[in-house]
């Protein structure tokens, strides 16, 4: 077997792993990032980056350069109900340097971060590289058992990060205990053409028991399909046209476009939400970020920005620590006292929305009526600063701290 060592190694090269990576890196700290698939490229990941992500890419000089990239910018964020919009959130007042949400594919934004991480020579990607297993001596987590292209391999680090996601293989491995909050929904992913004099703006509708949300591509839109939990083989069973039926009921001005995009179910993706944290983010040697400590339901659209905000944190937390020595449990600990008060409050936001709202709205066949908060902001514009905070930037938005080497 392979044998390898590092001061940092990284499960997964998602945004949390690339942007902890890169940072790392950045302070002159041997990283070693590991990504299981060939590429970035999957298809209906989260796209939104946020004021606060483009606030970190300000921060590190990389914001221009980044922006020269395809993107789109969403100012607002507004919602259809029945044949009524309100409009409940303003980014133009946020105090960043950013006043949008930029709606970039995620492959693009982790290739640049790719890019200028390896221009670092103590930064390592390893392509085609899983984490299997977690390497564990005298009761502290001292690396990981990973296979890549050339077999089996052991890296050996005195920090390793879980940040393989929701399903993540080294949580599980790790003994720490996951608390469900639960989730009464899924989702389905599909892609709808744009076509010109469509809005560019995120577009959301409820209506007859159905939520369906667009997120605009540049010549597509990129759709989800809010479903009760477990629906998806009920949905297969009914047939492509009575689902082509339900997406034409729901989907707006976009509804003629349905049969010419919508041509198997093949081109539908289940996202099966879970909304879950950790009681403890880390053992000795092991830290869990992002979605592998706090699985984040899609309301809000916020789980790369928390993700991301975690790294920073990391970083900033622990770096000096690296650039010493290998990190005690009290600084691994420091992590989660840093990033648990803003988990929390979003999730809690999160399951206020989905279970007092959404879940008994759908599949019920009924539009809602609209809550008094959203009628209050769309009748005030000021008061759509305060939801566009919370989307935008989050409860304690994380600065680079950690300085380049």
């Amino acid at each position: 077997m392979e044998s390898l060592s590092t001061t940092c190694v990284i499960a997964g090269g998602g945004p949390a792993g690339m942007m902890l990576g890169y940072l790392l890196a950045r302070a002159g700290i041997d990283v070693t990032v590991l990504e299981k698939h060939a590429d970035f490229l999957r298809d209906f990941r989260g796209d939104t980056v946020h004021p606060s992500t483009l606030q970190v890419m300000h921060e590190l000089g990389l914001l221009d350069e980044f922006l020269k990239l395809p993107h789109a910018k969403i100012f607002g964020v507004g919602i259809d109900i029945g044949e009524r919009h309100y409009r409940f959130g303003d980014l133009t007042h946020l105090p960043t340097a950013c006043k949008f949400i930029a709606m970039m594919p995620q492959w693009d934004f982790l290739d640049f971060l790719a890019r200028k991480a390896r221009a670092f020579p103590n930064f390592h990607l390893l392509m085609q590289t899983e984490a299997k297993d977690l390497i564990a001596q005298g009761g502290k987590i001292c690396g990981v058992l990973a296979a890549g292209p050339g077999g089996n391999v052991q890296i050996r680090a005195g920090l390793t990060v879980a940040a393989d996601g929701r399903t993540s293989t080294l949580r599980a491995k790790s003994g720490l205990k996951v608390t469900e909050l639960g989730a009464p929904f899924d989702v389905l992913w599909l892609r709808l053409p744009f076509r010109a004099g469509d809005p560019v703006d995120v577009v959301g509708r409820l209506k007859g028991g159905q939520m369906f949300v667009m997120l605009y591509r540049g010549d597509y839109w990129q759709c989800a399909l809010v479903i009760p939990k477990g629906g998806h083989d009920a949905i297969r069973a009914q047939g492509l046209s009575r689902f082509k039926a339900r997406l034409k009921e729901i989907a707006g001005f976009a509804a003629d476009r349905v049969d010419e995009a919508i041509t198997d179910f093949d081109q539908v993706k289940l996202l099966t939400v879970a909304v879950n944290r950790l009681e403890e983010w880390a053992r000795p040697g092991l830290l869990c970020i992002g979605d592998a400590a706090h699985a984040m339901s899609p309301v809000g659209g916020v789980g790369i920005n928390l993700a991301i905000q975690d790294a920073v944190a990391t970083a900033n937390i622990l770096g000096p620590v690296l650039q010493q020595g290998v990190p005690k449990p009290a600084d691994l600990k420091k992590v989660q006292k840093r990033r648990q008060f803003p988990t929390r409050v979003i999730q809690g936001f999160q399951l206020v929305v989905q279970n007092r709202f959404l879940s008994p709205m759908i599949g019920s066949g009924k539009t809602p009526n609209a809550p008094w908060f959203l009628k209050l902001f769309d009748a005030v514009p000021y008061l759509r600063r305060i939801p566009a905070r919370m989307v935008g930037m989050g409860p304690r938005p994380e600065h680079v701290e950690l300085g380049e080497r």
